[in-house]
């Protein structure tokens, strides 16, 4: 019985010393403060930029969300389209695929490429053309076209051979400037007329036409009223052959003029179908 109590009487005075420890203390302290919530690395990265992305205050002074009172904000330059990209991610993918489209124009009409890229509402592409005192073509992209999409319009009207090789010099300048895609643009397709031979050891020279457009690099053709089907066949890449006939029709129904007094003609026979197709309209 004594040595129970001896032994009680030991550990009571152990306890007060623990208790009497400063060490003790503050340690019983800790534990007993309220801990604070654990949050990832990922929250923390993603609750900062958000802090960095929010401007301090809205027009009728509300702090936005997110944002921390008393603290600085840094200036983000074009925060606002950073903050509606981080919001909502599907702002932004329309007006990137248009920052790819490049539209570049030959010497041939300009006049024409000025139009459409205004109805594009887009400017111009950058490029430096010129011709050296014997005849040769030189081309210059003067910006970068690294993946984006290109279009040269550049029609093969008079001189033809002049005009087609400069528009097949902007094909490999644009391919080597490592462009994601060329579409050249004719809306005048030279050597259109000779797709057939009529005669023994003719060349089909809009055959050899197409050849030189699709090895010198274009990845599509937009064409415009070709002289015969045919010549979408010639080529080895897509081509998209469009018909001028809508905006004539439209332009002669504004005159007023009587079916009786119109005559439609063709300039020569593979014009012929096209020419009754038309005047069936």
């Amino acid at each position: 019985m004594a040595h129970l109590q001896a032994s009680s009487s030991r550990s009571a005075m152990s306890g007060r010393s623990l208790l009497s420890d400063p060490r003790t203390t503050a340690s019983v302290a800790r534990s007993a403060m309220p801990r604070k919530p654990q949050v990832s690395r990922r929250l923390q990265v993603s609750a900062t930029f958000q802090e960095t992305l929010v401007p301090p205050s809205s027009s009728n002074g509300v702090l936005h969300p997110g944002l921390v009172s008393n603290r600085p904000v840094l200036e983000v330059p074009n925060w606002e389209q950073q903050y509606k990209r981080f919001t909502n991610p599907s702002v932004g993918k329309s007006t990137g695929a248009l920052s790819r489209l490049r539209v570049f124009s030959g010497t041939s009409n300009p006049g024409l490429s000025a139009e459409v890229a205004h109805y594009l509402g887009m400017e111009l592409g950058k490029i430096k053309i010129k011709r050296f005192a014997d005849g040769e073509t030189y081309v210059q992209v003067q910006e970068s076209i690294r993946g984006c999409d290109v279009f040269l319009i550049q029609p093969s009207c008079p001189p033809v051979n002049d005009h087609l090789m400069e528009l097949l010099v902007m094909i490999d300048a644009c391919k080597r400037a490592s462009a994601r895609s060329i579409t050249a643009v004719i809306p005048y397709y030279g050597y259109a007329r000779a797709d057939r031979k009529t005669q023994g050891r003719e060349s089909i020279a809009a055959k050899l036409t197409a050849n030189l457009i699709t090895e010198a690099g274009a990845d599509r053709v937009l064409a415009m009223d070709l002289h015969s089907g045919q010549c979408v066949g010639y080529f080895d890449i897509p081509v998209d052959h469009v018909y001028g006939e809508t905006v004539i029709l439209d332009y002669l129904a504004s005159k007023r003029i009587a079916t009786g007094e119109l005559v439609v003609v063709s300039p020569d026979v593979g014009g012929v179908a096209p020419a009754r197709a038309f005047a069936k309209k």
